[in-house]
């Protein structure tokens, strides 16, 4: 046991030594392997390196192989290199040599160079002398023209001279024609006279033909009873013969009768037949005086004839000359217009505005007014129905108080036109209204030959080298304190009515003249020239620094217009409409007698600070709102009908709401002026609608009025509608106030 021990000992020693040598073999071996993990990797790296140098050697080889290849041709192009490499050299050589003379040819570039800029410089000098030598020929060439056209025109001018001259006599004949056909004239009057003198002397004998007709035919009953009397004078004496034979004392009593009876009768044949030669005598007098009323007759119709001949004559001849008289003032003008073009009229040293400066009747009677007190709005009022009662015209005064607050909304409505039949007071409103309020006024007639805005401002006339304004362009000069701040009328106030103003056609001589109004800026804003400018009106007036006066209408100035309805006036477009306050005059219930009253009061003139007192707003917020409200509806029912209406006159429609006067006596001022604004500003509107599409629309506008508490307003309506079923179209007839 023991013996077999330290075999066993052994055994496992060197098993245990052979383990603990191989795990040291193992360890060295693994840590030999980790300490060449990286030399490994290294040489996997130079042997990957090495291949792709292999790969690229092959490559290089193959190119080398190539290059071999072309080295037999190398020699060609080594000769041709170096062939050309001695050209080079030479043409270095003769490069340098050539050195001074690139110089002179860089300096010669760079004189050209200079000189082209020189060229240059000068080819614009002369493209510009050229174009002003073509501009001087073409002036030169222009007024060669215009001395030809004077020289054309003096010649025609001394033509139409000589014609003017050669018809001087025929004028000095047609004027002694006139003076004859005057002659001819009294002559004729005074053959008229003889005729109505000889007329009378015919009818004289004519009434004595008749009396004595009238006497013959009592002559002849007076015969005719003689005979019937003689006749039973007969028959009683054969009686009484038969009777009394022998009473001779009846018989010669009879005798004597009868021979009475024969005495009176024989007078009475004698009385007839002179009565018969008178009657011969008074018809040979009528036959002579008809036969010499005739001869008058035809020679008052020779006459006549002679005298209109004559008259036609010497119109043909007016005619004529004023077509002479008008073509010589035309070349005239045209003469002087070329003259002053060709340079060979003068400058005038008049002031071009010395027409235009010239100060109207009425501004200067303004001027003089003196000024009035602050005075309340109502107040000013009751003074204007003074004004009235003193001048013998009667205005209700709700018709006045619309007027009046018309005038006052000129910023948004430009104008209020009085419109109705003649002879309804529609010239004497506004007219009245300025004098009792202390406004200047201004009446301009519109005549039916008026078609541009010359015929309200004035014209240039180029004859006469000056401007010729009308009354309303001095006046309209005379207010403006922007453009004429020295001498203009301050703090004053002016109407101006365009009186009857469709006989011409508004939108050609005020449409241009309207629409300026309407671009005015508002009151604050007109200070600023940039504002403003859209609005000023430009004169046609030459100035020496070239710039046209120009007249701002400022709201200094307010408007009116009237227009008669008949069938020699035109009617007012929607462009006007739109704009403008119409206050329709109906026809009167009762005739006036227009007996003046008490004496009118002074004269004096409004402040123009007053007048913007009174034209602040006076509704309170729950006012407007309720106007604005109603004014909604007013639109509906007019899109309704037919008619709509924009922005514009609602805006315009509310500030008349806003500025109407406070009154005693009317409890719901908002209900009463778009009453106001329904009768001035929507029944225009429906003229010419089909009233029986309508019905229905037209009958919610007349209720609408009815609830405003309006019922003459509303009668009115229903009047128009009924008075519209003849026609089939509407036509506003205007409401009657008392």
């Amino acid at each position: 046991m023991l013996t077999g021990s330290p075999i066993l000992v052994l055994f496992v020693a060197g098993a245990l030594a052979f383990l603990t040598v191989l795990h040291f073999w193992l360890a060295t071996r693994y840590d030999h392997g980790r300490s060449i993990q990286g030399p490994l990797e290294e040489e996997r790296a130079i042997f990957a390196r090495i291949t792709e140098k292999r790969a690229t050697l092959a490559d290089i080889e193959h190119d080398l192989q190539k290059r071999r290849e072309a080295l037999a041709v190398v020699a060609d192009v080594q000769a041709e290199v170096d062939a050309l490499t001695r050209k080079r050299d030479d043409l270095l050589d003769e490069w340098n040599q050539m050195e001074p003379r690139r110089q002179e040819v860089l300096a010669l570039r760079r004189e050209l160079e200079e000189v082209q800029v020189e060229k240059l410089r000068f080819d614009g000098e002369f493209a510009a002398a050229k174009a002003e030598h073509e501009e001087i020929r073409d002036r030169l060439a222009r007024a060669e023209r215009l001395l030809d056209q004077i020289e054309s025109l003096k010649k025609e001018r001394e033509e139409l001279a000589n014609r003017i001259e050669q018809l001087k006599p025929e004028l000095r004949l047609l004027e002694e024609a006139k003076e004859r056909v005057a002659h001819l004239d009294g002559r004729a009057i005074a053959l008229e006279a003889d005729v109505a003198r000889l007329q009378g002397q015919i009818d004289a004998g004519q009434d004595r033909v008749d009396e004595l007709d009238t006497r013959i035919a009592a002559s002849r009953n007076a015969a005719a009873e003689v005979e019937n009397a003689r006749t039973k004078a007969l028959a009683d004496l054969s009686a009484v013969e038969l009777a009394l034979r022998g009473a001779e004392a009846q018989s010669r009593d009879a005798e004597e009768r009868m021979r009475r009876n024969q005495a009176g009768l024989d007078r009475i044949k004698a009385d007839l037949d002179a009565s018969r030669l008178e009657l011969t005598d008074l018809q040979d007098q009528v036959g002579e005086l008809t036969s010499h009323v005739n001869e008058l007759q035809e020679q008052k119709a020779v006459l006549a004839a002679e005298r209109s001949n004559a008259v036609f004559s010497l119109d043909d001849m007016r005619r004529e000359i004023d077509r002479l008289e008008e073509t010589r003032a035309m070349l005239e003008a045209r003469n002087a217009k070329l003259s002053r073009q060709s340079g060979e009229a003068g400058t005038s040293d008049d002031d071009p505005l010395r027409e235009l400066k010239v100060e109207p009747q009425l501004i200067t009677v303004l001027r003089n007014w003196e000024e009035s007190e602050a005075i309340d709005e109502n107040d000013a009022l009751q003074r204007v129905q003074g004004h009235f009662r003193a001048t013998g015209l009667t205005y209700s005064d709700r018709k006045l108080r619309a007027f009046h607050t018309a005038m006052k909304v000129n910023e948004s409505t430009q104008m209020a036109v009085l419109a109705g039949i003649s002879g309804t007071g529609k010239s004497q409103l506004p007219r009245q209204y300025a004098a009792g309020m202390g406004i200047g006024f201004l009446q301009v007639p519109v005549q039916p030959r008026w078609d541009s805005p010359q015929d309200l401002m004035g014209f240039y006339n180029y004859v006469e080298g000056r401007f010729r304004p009308t009354d309303m362009a001095r006046a309209l000069w005379a207010m403006d304190e922007l453009n004429n701040p020295e001498g203009a009328l301050h703090d004053r106030m002016l109407m101006i009515l365009l009186d009857e103003m469709n006989l011409a056609r508004v939108e050609y001589y005020f449409s241009d003249f309207l629409s300026r109004l309407e671009s005015r800026p508002a009151a604050f804003e007109v200070g600023e020239g940039s504002r403003r400018k859209d609005a000023e009106i430009e004169l046609e007036i030459p100035t020496p620094d070239g710039k046209s006066p120009r007249i701002f209408p400022g709201y200094n100035l307010l408007f009116a217009g009237t227009m008669n309805e008949d069938e020699s006036t035109q009617s007012l477009s929607d462009k006007v409409v739109d704009r403008a306050n119409v206050i329709r005059f109906a026809a009167p219930r009762k005739i006036d007698s227009g007996a003046a009253g008490r004496e009118r009061p002074a004269d004096v003139a409004l402040k123009r600070s007053t007048w913007q007192r009174w034209a602040q707003p006076r509704r309170a917020d729950h006012e407007r709102k309720d106007a604005a409200s109603k004014i909604e509806q007013m639109a509906e029912m007019m899109k309704d009908i037919g008619r709509p209406f924009g922005h514009r006159l609602g805006r315009a429609m509310l500030s008349y709401v806003d500025l109407y006067p406070r009154t005693q006596g009317i409890p719901d001022i908002v209900n009463h002026a778009l009453a106001d604004q329904v009768e001035m500003r929507l029944l225009p509107k429906l003229r010419g609608i089909e009233v029986e599409a309508k019905r229905q629309e037209l009958d919610e506008l007349e209720a609408f009025v009815s609830g405003l508490g309006d019922t003459e307003l509303a009668t009115a309506i229903s009047k128009s509608v009924a008075a519209a079923e003849t026609t089939g179209q509407f036509v506003w007839l205007g409401v009657g106030r008392e």
